[in-house]
């Protein structure tokens, strides 16, 4: 199974036909929207720069609520993660098991408490964690890193941080690697193939370069 971060909160999860997208952003995020086709979708909250599915191509099957999911070979399991008090119902944001080739990655899209305990027990185990690192509309440091280590994963996939032409105002990825003591020179890699018998014993911390260019304007 290949993992490639396009960018903000996307990627690609690919093996061999099946393709799953996460949060398709719009080309006002600053990157080129994906319009290659997928399986499947899936769409963590209602912000246009989390639900751009319209401009996938194909019949892409649409996950957006909680549930249970099985489609062309993959499973999907959706958990409501909590609502700051006095937060509308309408930016409630879904965090998604997506199980491929036995291994299980774990997206949180734009987690901004921490899990309960129960919602903790239905997301794990986590193979791959999709880690929102950048602040914002996201948890902070601290409470992120009880979340990551709440959920144990042996892979973390940090994303949802400052890159080049992101127009979102985020942090960028050093104050998350001096956090994990992580060298902040590794080089990025273009995407990752992992399996289930190539999964780490150890926490290890993979950084990807994003692979969607500037759009234009």
């Amino acid at each position: 199974m290949e993992v490639t971060w396009l960018g903000h909160a996307c990627f690609r999860l690919r093996s061999d036909n099946l393709v799953v997208l996460t949060d398709p952003f719009p080309a006002e995020v600053g990157l080129r929207p994906d319009s290659r086709p997928a399986t499947v979708v899936t769409v963590s909250n209602s912000h246009p720069n989390h639900s751009n599915w319209q401009e996938v191509a194909g019949e892409p099957r649409i996950v957006s609520m909680p549930g249970e999911y099985q489609a062309s070979g993959v499973s999907i399991r959706g958990i409501m993660t909590p609502l700051a008090a006095g937060t509308p119902q309408t930016q409630r944001n879904v965090a998604y098991v997506i199980t491929i080739d036995g291994v299980n990655i774990c997206h949180l899209g734009d987690i901004n408490m921490p899990l309960t305990t129960r919602q903790v027990d239905e997301l794990v185990p986590v193979d791959v964690l999709l880690l929102p690192v950048g602040g914002g509309c996201t948890l902070d440091m601290d409470r992120l890193f009880e979340v990551m280590q709440n959920l144990d994963p042996k892979l973390v996939i940090p994303m949802h941080y400052n890159t080049p032409s992101v127009k979102v105002q985020l942090q960028g990825l050093e104050p998350f690697l001096r956090r994990m003591g992580t060298d902040e020179a590794q080089q990025p890699q273009p995407r990752l193939s992992v399996t289930a018998n190539t999964v780490p014993s150890d926490m290890k911390v993979v950084v990807l370069a994003p692979q969607a260019r500037a759009s234009a304007g």
